[in-house]
């Protein structure tokens, strides 16, 4: 990437939606501008957790005015991430249809311990380096976030439903502060969060960080009242925050130096999660962190620029390890696929092209479960992973691809209308067709073409009498391709 490239990342918290734009800069992203809206989608589930129409009009508004400050960015230098809130809303679809159009980019939905990950690359990113053991712990508006790592590597990552916005509206409501709501709120909390006891102890790491909303909002506070140094958190603070919250009674009359006016509403569940946390894990104290999730896409946007250094390679070649593909195969497969696709499309987006390498390299997953229908219990994998590096849309498009490379393609009918998709998906079965003997196919004079909706492959004079099984599996091929938008005609003299 050229120095002085503008990046940009957009983090859709349950309580917050943020934008921050940096400039590359040898190797680190300098920040340029950062927006904050309070948005608060997290209190727009209802009970069936399906985000309400206001909710919703809330963030399309918010972001409409982050797309005014987008409108020049090319889509490879932004990256819009949502968490908690819409990795639980049943109606999460129609947000992120009319959201991303709103918006000029896409909006990934990542899993909880994948937002993990990128909360500790962005915490990492700003601090100094070190060989410190580091606990960083993130309370968001409805998710809690617990990760170990050193320099820029988590070594383990967990994500809790226990938040802010969520505990204030159990625990809190109307705003009311008394002795037995934060009782309950901090014994719900350890309740959730007790399992991290044993991977997270004292011993495991040797400096405590809080990154984000409530972190940084208690540590404003503290600072500026006096109760502890500047960007550090100390029990005895939380004790006398606690106290000055029951002393009012209610957010509505909270006045506390450092307290900005949109965190009153979520004060009282912020904080009861984070002394939750400090007695569960024994931490005597936390430092507040500058890095954040947003920071972590900016420098995950560095990352996936480039094939050797994307993190969904790696985590690409340790699911074939894990569910014991033949890497031999998988490669075949794979090479094969990407050629044909190069014919379709002589400059192909690498993107896309990365997708279907990852993809060819995954259709045999599901055989280490059963080889009958495994490429629907490959599909539910993919589909239900945590895959590092990994947006839920990226692994949905895998899983699709995975549950489409055999059997009907009308299957596949809410995904016929994407071109891009069919490109792929047609190149991968013609791949596994062609591999179908566990050897290196003859490709040459193979010549993949379309025309509109139809795609031609075409033969050398004798190939076909070479390879009757493979003519046979093309022939089959080009009728699974019928009743459909699409046509495939083989060609083999």
């Amino acid at each position: 990437m050229q120095n002085g490239t503008h990046l940009a990342a957009i983090d859709l918290g349950s309580n917050s939606f943020r934008l921050e734009i940096g400039r590359y800069e040898f190797g680190h992203i300098q920040r340029v501008e950062y927006l904050k809206e309070t948005v608060r989608q997290g209190s727009g589930l209802d009970e069936e957790h399906n985000l309400s129409g206001e909710a919703m009009q809330r963030g399309w508004d918010c972001l409409a005015r982050f797309s005014e400050r987008l409108a020049n960015f090319p889509r490879a230098q932004v990256r819009a991430v949502a968490t908690q809130t819409l990795r639980e809303a049943r109606n999460s679809n129609v947000f992120l249809k009319r959201g991303s159009r709103v918006l000029g980019h896409p909006i990934d939905v990542v899993s909880g311990l994948e937002e993990a990950r990128l909360i500790y690359q962005g915490v990492s990113r700003l601090l100094p380096q070190s060989a410190e053991r580091r606990l960083v712990v993130d309370i968001g508006g409805r998710s809690t976030e617990l990760i170990l790592g050193q320099q820029f590597t988590a070594h383990a990552v967990a994500s809790f439903h226990v938040g802010s916005v969520a505990w204030s509206t159990r625990f809190f409501t109307d705003g009311q502060f008394s002795v037995a709501a934060f009782a309950a709120a901090e014994i719900a909390a350890k309740a959730v969060l007790d399992e991290a006891l044993e991977t997270y102890r004292p011993s495991q790491w040797d400096v405590a960080y809080g990154s984000s909303g409530t972190v940084g909002a208690v540590g404003d506070v503290l600072a500026a009242t006096g109760q502890s140094a500047r960007d550090t958190i100390t029990r005895s603070g939380l004790d006398w925050l606690r106290e000055r919250l029951l002393r009012v009674q209610s957010a509505d009359r909270l006045r506390l130096e450092g307290l900005k006016d949109d965190r009153r509403a979520v004060i009282g569940g912020g904080l009861s999660v984070l002394r939750a946390v400090f007695d569960l894990l024994d931490i005597q104290e936390m430092h507040v962190a500058q890095g954040a999730l947003r920071q972590g896409a900016l420098y995950d946007l560095l990352d996936r620029e480039q094939p050797e250094t994307d993190l969904r390679t790696v985590t690409v070649l340790g699911l074939i390890h894990s569910f014991a593909i033949d890497p031999l195969h998988a490669e075949r497969v794979a090479r094969t696929a990407c050629s044909l696709f190069t014919q379709l499309s002589t400059t192909p987006p690498e993107s896309v092209l990365r997708k279907l390498n990852w993809a060819s390299r995954l259709h045999e997953i599901g055989c280490r479960i059963s080889h009958s229908d495994y490429h629907r219990h490959g599909a539910y994998i993919l589909e239900n992973t945590d895959a590092a590096g990994f947006a839920k849309h990226e692994l949905h498009r895998l899983g699709s691809l995975v549950l489409g490379h055999r059997g009907k393609v009308r299957k596949l009918q809410a995904d016929l209308e994407d071109a891009t998709f069919i490109w792929q998906l047609m190149s991968l079965r013609l791949a596994v067709a062609l591999c179908h003997a566990r050897r290196d196919p003859d490709l040459d004079g193979l010549v993949l073409s379309i025309r509109g909706n139809r795609f031609d492959l075409a033969a050398r004079p004798g190939w076909a009498a070479a390879y009757p099984q493979s003519a046979h599996l093309l022939r089959e091929e080009a009728l699974a391709w019928q009743r459909t938008p699409w046509e495939l005609e083989i060609q083999l003299p």
